[in-house]
């Protein structure tokens, strides 16, 4: 399993844009007999670079994901909520204490189902990969120390702090919840993580409530947009990193997917 999450991690970094957009670069370098297929390689490469990179294709590859499970107006009680790891940051020098990253929402959300008597425990899933992590703590333990700190008590937290992808999040976590007689729970994750989550807790046999979160596509009610503006459409196909970046997690999601399915797990 270890090299398998190595190389996990390792190829798909040569599938996503950036790392294609490369690729086809340097053979378009060492390509010297053929100007044509010079050519070819680096226009293919710019392609990829800018469609990517533009908000229109962006937003509709996250949206595919994100939407797929829209939040609900009243969330159902359940006998636990499980928090899936990605949302922090280790204290590691000169961060004062454990941090919310960008995908943070997940363990103020979770807070927030507890405190309005949503399930009794909060089971906290994410342990640390040596080589990607810096800090000495595991994901699971950075939550706990978040939620402790805004309120949540500790015997409310169940840690599972050995799961190195999504899959062992729902295999390790579903034998915590069959120790506790649970087949029922409240799943907290990004939006853009939710789909491949559920399926593989409902793999587990475990009923879930989605409780998505993180969005990066919302509704835009700006009459500008309602009403076509020219200068809103020059910017949504003018190239941007941060597009580029939504691109790519959204990539992640469907090659997760498609590996998964290979592997049986889904």
């Amino acid at each position: 399993m270890t090299i398998f999450i190595f190389l996990s991690k390792l190829l798909p970094l040569f599938v996503y844009p950036l790392g294609l957009a490369s690729i086809l670069l340097f053979f378009a370098l060492i390509e010297k007999n053929n100007p044509r297929a010079r050519s070819t390689l680096i226009t293919a490469a710019l392609i990829i670079l800018w469609l990517s990179s533009t908000t229109g294709f962006s937003n509709l590859l996250a949206r595919s994901l994100e939407w797929r499970y829209p939040t609900l107006d009243e969330i159902p009680a359940a006998d636990v909520i499980v928090v899936l790891g990605g949302g922090t940051e280790p204290a590691a020098y000169p961060r004062p204490s454990v941090e919310v990253n960008s995908a943070g929402d997940r363990v103020l959300y979770a807070a927030s189902l507890y405190k309005e008597g949503k399930a009794a425990h909060i089971l906290l899933s994410g342990g640390s990969i040596s080589y990607l992590n810096k800090g000495t703590t595991t994901p699971a333990e950075e939550m706990a120390s978040i939620l402790t700190a805004v309120g949540i008590p500790e015997e409310a937290l169940w840690l599972e702090s050995t799961s190195q992808n999504t899959y062992e999040n729902a295999l390790l976590s579903k034998e915590i919840l069959a120790n506790n007689e649970i087949d029922r729970i409240i799943l907290v994750t990004s939006a853009m993580h939710m789909p491949r989550s559920v399926a593989l807790f409902e793999k587990q046999g475990v009923e879930v409530i989605p409780a998505p979160v993180d969005f990066s596509i919302t509704e835009d009610e700006s009459p500008q947009d309602r009403d076509g503006n020219f200068l809103s459409k020059i910017m949504n196909i003018i190239p941007q990193a941060s597009n580029l970046s939504l691109t790519t997690n959204a990539m992640k999601e469907y090659l997760g997917f498609f590996i998964y399915k290979l592997q049986g797990w889904l």
